[in-house]
């Protein structure tokens, strides 16, 4: 499944558990009427950061090289850069460890 498809499944997840998010940092694939309808049914504001690679050459987007630097960094853990985990659950907890192992080094 395309995550522009997953996204309403991801924000309807995002509003039980009460988060106190308010914007949304996304790529291209996320344009046109997705924007709208999250943002009329759930509330978030999604930006999408779009590059323009063929004229400047590579640089990293500000806001998106955040996300990719996080990316990388539980690429560190070898249980996420595959998909080992059997069951959603269990991989989306071996990502909060992972989140957790992140925030005690920088302790």
């Amino acid at each position: 499944m395309h995550d522009s498809k997953a996204a309403y499944l991801l924000m309807r997840v995002l509003k039980d558990m009460c988060s106190g998010v308010k914007v949304i940092l996304a790529d291209g694939g996320y344009r046109g009427e997705l924007v709208n309808n999250i943002k009329k049914k759930f509330g978030y504001s999604i930006q999408v950061v779009i590059s323009a690679y063929k004229k400047q050459g590579f640089r990293p987007i500000q806001k998106r090289w955040i996300v990719e630097r996080t990316f990388s960094w539980m690429d560190y853990n070898r249980r996420l850069c595959r998909n080992y985990e059997l069951t959603f659950d269990s991989a989306e907890e071996m990502v909060k460890i992972a989140t957790i192992r992140l925030l005690l080094r920088k302790i």
